[in-house]
């Protein structure tokens, strides 16, 4: 049998692998939150270290450790913030609404660890302690959803907006480049009147850049508000006087975010509407990406038998039976993405508005698995998109052309000359012929005050 140590807490005592830097607490939660097989991602891990690194600062300035224990923590924990150590985060996800779990191991990791580097075995608690010393002036309460915000504003810039400058760069290539396409425009599925087809891109750039420069410009803003040194509730006890200040301008000097204290720092922990806020904004483009996917595959559609209007890359065979089928792939994976994000959306809201009871919200864990799932998968979504499918979409400008031609909707630009009724008229004899809306009206012998091909050039109509 592997080595074991014997550890004591308030309920009893337990029996603790002799090699791991977590204690009682983190084995109980092992033994007792079995669920989903996931841990917390890495991002939340060493933005949760970084609040800790925030707050033992603080402790510093107000006098409160002795400098060989705060070397030791700090070296502690820049080795999480290094990648070490990350087998010792093995908590479920699923656990107390609260993070208490997790905020516990983090507290285990960096006191046995200390007490290590100090020269003292692990699991002594002493002289490190996890609650009396890493957890000090703190709580589960406002470190927890103080590390939330970290972390999402950390992937915000990581993942998030690289991915949407890339999508948007490269929009503005393909508007540039169909600049002067025209065709057949449709609404209902039916056709309409004629569009350019730059046009269309630049609806899904111009959505893209409200996202970068609007929404998640004020959700990050609204993240940099923080309940640090709320501690229990709210109530900032046992914690000293501007503690939570002196954490928020250490958060500030790590990451470069403007971070600032909650004025009600009950508020960032009874409810996290921030998050909510977020996760909303992430719901918005994905609905975005999701009709750019859909139209992309639509305009893709055929090669014969569906619209053709667009050529999409051929990046792997699409079928198992059916030789030489090429499949709108890349459009379907960030689909489904989409679908996922929406999915984790609803969850999130749902956290909200049911986990939040009286002074604490319940849920804090699974609103920031959900939100970081959704920054990951939503951001590597769109960089494999717009790297397989639309950077190298081509217009299939013979196509075009010809159904361009073949338009029954250009009879729209008759409205003036004739009216309405006749136009109408007009329309439904050159579909039942399989004529030209051209071809119906010289025949017809109407006059036409101007020229005739000026009028219905579709060129002049977008």
């Amino acid at each position: 049998m592997d080595k074991t140590r014997r550890e004591k807490d308030s309920i009893g005592e337990l029996d603790i692998p002799a090699n791991v830097y977590w204690g009682i607490n983190t084995q109980r939660a092992l033994m007792n939150f079995q669920i989903s097989g996931r841990t917390f991602p890495v991002e939340f891990i060493h933005a949760l270290a970084q609040v800790k690194k925030a707050c033992l600062a603080a402790n510093k300035e107000a006098k409160l450790i002795r400098q060989d224990i705060f070397d030791a923590i700090e070296k502690a924990i820049d080795e999480v913030l290094d990648g070490k150590h990350s087998d010792q985060f093995p908590i479920d996800i699923f656990q107390t609404g609260s993070g208490t779990q997790t905020n516990m191991n983090m507290n285990e990791v960096l006191s046995n660890r200390a007490n290590e580097i100090l020269g003292h075995p692990r699991g002594s608690n002493s002289p490190v302690h996890p609650n009396n010393t890493v957890n000090m002036s703190q709580s589960s309460n406002d470190v927890i959803p103080t590390a939330m915000h970290v972390s999402v504003l950390t992937m915000f810039k990581t993942h998030l907006f690289p991915a949407l400058a890339f999508l948007k760069n490269t929009l503005d290539k393909k508007i540039e480049e169909f600049s002067t396409i025209v065709k057949v425009g449709r609404t209902h599925l039916q056709d309409a009147v004629p569009i350019s087809l730059s046009t269309e891109f630049e609806v899904y750039r111009s959505q893209i850049e409200t996202f970068i420069s609007k929404d998640l410009s004020i959700a990050s803003e609204t993240l940099t508000i923080l309940p640090i040194g709320g501690t229990a509730l709210g109530t900032g006890l046992n914690a000293p006087a501007d503690f939570g200040e002196h954490a928020a301008k250490e958060l500030r000097k790590m990451t470069g975010y403007d971070f600032s204290v909650n004025p009600v720092k009950a508020e960032g922990i009874s409810s996290h509407k921030a998050i909510v806020r977020a996760s909303a904004a992430l719901r918005n483009i994905a609905l975005t990406c999701m009709k750019l996917a859909n139209d992309v595959r639509w305009m893709g559609s055929g090669p014969r038998a569906g619209l053709g209007e667009l050529i999409l890359p051929a990046n792997e065979p699409g079928s198992s039976i059916m030789p030489g089928k090429i499949n709108p792939t890349q459009s379907e994976a960030l689909i489904q993405v989409c679908l996922q994000v929406i999915g984790n959306d609803t969850t999130i809201a749902a956290a909200e508005g049911f986990g939040s009871i009286l002074d604490l919200n319940v849920a804090k864990p699974v609103m920031i698995v959900n939100l970081l799932d959704s920054i990951q998968f939503l951001s590597n979504g769109i960089d494999s998109f717009t790297k397989n499918c639309l950077a190298g979409i081509k217009a299939n400008e013979e196509r075009i052309k010809k159904e361009l031609d073949r338009s029954l909707m250009v009879v729209t630009r008759l409205s003036p000359f004739i009216g309405y009724d006749k136009a109408a008229e007009i329309a439904k004899t050159a579909h039942s012929t399989g004529k030209t809306i051209r071809e119906v009206v010289l025949e017809s012998g109407l006059k036409i005050d101007g020229d005739l091909d000026d009028i219905l050039d579709p060129t002049k109509m977008v």
